[in-house]
């Protein structure tokens, strides 16, 4: 029995006690307890590490085209748009005006590269740094960083995602270190507060752990200590002050406008609240980016929400003075091909874009190169995983440090990758 306990899944494991916690609590939050961590120690001294308190991740799901936004070209690829000066000695496509405006506080990497090219795998590999393997799953960056550095806060999770589920983001670590999912962060969490009073949430938790006791003490389980953990935790952030910051009417209405009225924007501006509130990891997606056809149509559309929230999210971040401390990140799943049929492009994973802004990173730079066509790498490939332990690097955790899975495997972020010393500075 007891072997069998051990090769239960952790997933079905961790979805009946996420039932149990909302019967009794009235609520339906995902574990963010520290479980097990490990201290990490500053083994890498190289400019940037440890700099980024925070992360804030904008994934543009669907597959940004690489030659209609950060990358512009002319010729045959050239698209609907046009190439447009910036504040910094780069230009960017004319379908990102607002983000020209802040160009000389961002990176730009020109030279991603992956193999991937189909939506679900490429989106797994660019949130976890790993390709996907029907044997194992892999924890993202917000896992990472809470596994590796310990939790961010007391009380609020160390990692959360916006407008999507968390999707088992913790992957081999314990389910404590999922992400917190606000599907919509006009909500925030306002249904997470119990109709309970205090006293009577605690006598649950009381016959909680009296019902798993006698478990505890045969299996000597780390989940279901760890739950129990969890629901202390979610005690605690129920009856503080915390809660507010998931609030955004808290938000002077001008500021929400600048951000854009819509689930993307207003994401961004919660990714703020949360950053300042303690929330170490914070992932923002937007969708609507497989654009095949009508390329000029979705940019002005989707490619507008997305420049106006991300413009307004660096300017308000360094306008508070937390630019330096917070790193934000463009991703997006795969580029798109450099031929332009005359409305659309198809998948194209060899070269596409992604930017950093904050966190110790340079300031109106462009990293590596495409060729004329935006079709391939020509100068400095940065893979997925490089990517990611370059965010692990910024965040002060020591990249060349293994994790030993259930499986009995080593595991390091971003799969052996390398951080990408010349985008500090």
């Amino acid at each position: 029995m007891k072997s069998d306990h051990v090769k239960s899944n952790e997933i079905n494991r961790r979805v009946f006690v996420e039932r149990i916690a909302q019967s009794a609590f009235g609520v339906s939050l995902l574990p963010f307890v520290s479980g097990q961590t490990s201290n990490a120690t500053e083994t890498l001294r190289s400019p940037g590490f440890g700099k980024a308190k925070a992360v804030i991740m904008l994934q543009l799901s669907g597959g940004l085209s690489q030659i209609d936004s950060f990358d512009p070209k002319t010729g045959a690829s050239k698209g609907p748009g046009s190439a447009v000066s910036t504040k910094a000695d780069f230009q960017l496509s004319s379908f990102l005006p607002q983000t020209a405006k802040v160009a000389d506080k961002i990176t730009v990497i020109r030279s991603m590269t992956a193999k991937v090219g189909v939506h679900d795998q490429a989106r797994y590999l660019m949130r976890t740094g790993f390709e996907k393997r029907g044997t194992i799953v892999h924890p993202t960056l917000g896992a990472w960083a809470h596994h590796q550095l310990g939790p961010s806060h007391d009380t609020l999770p160390s990692s959360v995602c916006i407008n999507r589920p968390s999707s088992n983001g913790n992957g081999f670590f314990p389910a404590t270190m999922s992400p917190l999912p606000i599907l919509d962060p006009e909500e925030g969490l306002k249904h997470a507060v119990s109709k309970e009073d205090s006293n009577v949430m605690n006598k649950r938790l009381s016959m909680l752990r009296a019902i798993d006791g006698k478990f505890t003490d045969a299996f000597n389980d780390p989940s279901v200590i760890a739950y129990n953990d969890f629901y202390e935790s979610t005690l605690r952030l129920m009856k503080g002050k915390d809660l507010k910051c998931f609030d955004l009417s808290e938000e002077p209405n001008a500021l929400r406008e600048k951000y854009g009225k819509n689930r993307f924007g207003q994401g961004c501006l919660l990714a703020r609240r949360l950053v300042e509130g303690g929330v170490r990891y914070i992932e923002v997606e937007s969708g609507g980016w497989d654009m095949h056809k009508d390329i000029q149509d979705g940019m002005e559309e989707r490619g507008a929400e997305f420049d106006v929230a991300f413009a307004a999210l660096i300017n308000d971040l360094h306008s508070r003075g937390m630019l330096e401390s917070t790193m934000v990140v463009v991703a997006t799943e795969f580029g798109r091909k450099p031929s332009f049929d005359g409305t659309g492009r198809g998948h194209h994973p060899l070269v596409f874009s992604t930017v950093i802004a904050g966190g110790g990173a340079k300031n109106g730079y462009v990293h590596g190169a495409s060729d004329a066509a935006g079709g391939q790498v020509a100068k400095d490939p940065v893979t997925v995983g490089d990517l990611h332990a370059t965010i692990a690097h910024a965040c002060g955790i020591p990249i060349e440090k293994s994790v030993t899975s259930s499986s009995g495997r080593p595991f390091t972020i971003g799969n052996k990758g390398k951080p990408v010393a010349a985008v500090f500075g």
